[in-house]
């Protein structure tokens, strides 16, 4: 399985939900659904624009493990 862990990340670059949600173009509850895990599908394109945001690498916010 693939969890997002983009929660840590942000947290690591003190940035709040509300401001990564206006700077990556998306509401806030969309991005409340992929910081729970609850999504089943991220697009490339906002994986994209929160790796630019966050300045990281998507192996930094995606982790695979066994279930």
């Amino acid at each position: 399985m693939v969890k997002l862990t983009l929660n840590v990340v942000m947290a690591e670059r003190n940035m709040s939900s509300q401001e990564l949600a206006k700077a990556i173009g998306i509401t806030p509850a969309n991005l409340s659904i992929l910081k729970t895990g609850k999504a089943k599908a991220i697009r490339f394109s906002t994986l994209g624009k929160i790796c630019q945001v966050l300045n990281c690498q998507p192996g930094d916010i995606l982790k695979y493990v066994d279930d």
